[in-house]
């Protein structure tokens, strides 16, 4: 690259960054999401997000759109819903003249991020609307073929789709992901957290890109070297069909993409392993499938990400204990054993810290050995040690 498009590059992998941090910022353990929306807008394709209730789907998607001053569209859908609620309702005065159009203000056919809450509860009529607004981003109303300024579909859903006329439709969405609730560890930092948006809003006050420049980056991703993951994706794909889990043609194809998008955003040119990481979130279609696809890209893609998956592991562990030790001051027998756990976890994290290279995994592995300290000291006090 020349130093101009050095200069380029530069500028929107911090912008781009910058964006998936404000995103998360009002957030407790929501980074994972930021980073799926991030994906999907880096790349103009629709991401589900699978969970309960209460999670922060929709501030999430809202806040997204407030960071990139874009027209955003939210709709709540249920069985009942008629397309003009989405669409705009028949302008009756054009219609008197023989003219068929909607009043489209403020609805979907203008929106550039959109949110639909419940999608899978779409009637078949809403279903064939949204085939095609996801697929060729137009959509066939009467007589009219409208092309609409659509950049990414952010959808929400309790659950997957039994059904199998909404199977075309699960398929249009290349990033999926299965959300979960807080963790325990983090329920306090929850808690200040949501006061501080009962008290401030969770809206993003500025912009830090425009739908301009997400087309930029667009273009940038597109221009990642992903050739060298080529034959590595052909040995996941065959691996995921023997573990059940079956992409579509479709899927398979448009992974590249996502990968090329996560390499971007860590400031790479050309894909490397690590960046397969993110075909959790094209490949399963439910939450038991992407539980195997986890395991299988840990077993698969190279030793940092099994390194980094290891350390949350115990980082988690570590936790859990910390949270006990907080809940209560009283001896507690399970000590000696949580005591003797720690001590383990301790050694193996200290080798991974004295012997690994990556600068991201050691310096994981340290924050966690501080951590891990913290705990047995506060143990031994306990049992008097």
């Amino acid at each position: 690259m020349s130093k101009f498009n050095e200069e380029v590059l530069s500028k929107y992998v911090s912008s781009i960054n910058k964006f998936k941090f404000e995103l998360e910022k009002p957030f407790i353990g929501r980074d994972e999401e930021a980073l799926v929306m991030t994906l999907a807008l880096m790349t103009s394709e629709h991401v589900v997000l699978v969970g309960e209730p209460g999670t922060a789907k929709s501030a999430l998607a809202r806040r997204a759109a407030d960071l990139l001053r874009a027209r955003f569209f939210k709709y709540l859908l249920t069985r009942y819903t008629e397309p003009d609620e989405l669409l705009g309702s028949l302008d009756i005065f054009a219609f008197k003249e023989g003219k068929y159009v909607r009043i489209t203000r403020n609805k979907l056919p203008e929106a550039e991020i959109a949110f639909l809450d419940e999608i899978f509860n779409a009637s078949s009529a809403i279903l064939n609307t949204l085939l095609t607004l996801l697929n060729e981003r137009v959509i066939y109303d009467g007589y009219n073929e409208v092309n609409v300024p659509l950049w990414t579909l952010i959808s929400a859903s309790n659950n997957i789709p039994e059904e199998q006329e909404y199977q075309a439709l699960y398929d249009r969405f290349l990033l999926r992901h299965f959300v979960k609730p807080v963790s325990e560890d983090k329920w306090l930092q929850l808690l200040d957290a949501s006061w501080r948006i009962e008290v401030e809003g969770y809206r993003a006050p500025q912009p830090v890109l425009t739908i301009d420049d997400l087309k930029v980056l667009n273009s940038i991703v597109l221009r990642v070297d992903v050739s060298k993951l080529k034959h590595t994706l052909v040995k996941l794909y065959a691996i995921f069909e023997d573990q059940g889990v079956h992409l579509t043609d479709r899927r398979k194809g448009k992974a590249m993409k996502v990968i090329a998008a996560h390499a971007l955003l860590n400031g790479r040119t050309t894909a490397s392993e690590e960046d397969l990481v993110v075909l959790k979130y094209v490949a399963p279609s439910t939450r038991d499938e992407a539980e195997r696809v986890h395991v299988i890209l840990l077993e698969e893609i190279g030793t940092r990400e099994r390194l980094l998956s290891d350390l949350r592991e115990i980082e988690d562990n570590v936790r859990e204990v910390k949270a006990l030790l907080i809940k209560t001051s009283d001896f507690d027998p399970r000590l000696v054993e949580y005591l003797r756990g720690l001590e383990k976890a301790r050694e193996k994290v200290r080798k991974i810290a004295e012997t690994i290279t990556d600068d991201s995994v050691r310096k994981k592995s340290q924050d966690i050995l501080s951590e891990i300290n913290e705990v047995i000291d506060e143990i031994r006090k306990r049992l008097l040690l």
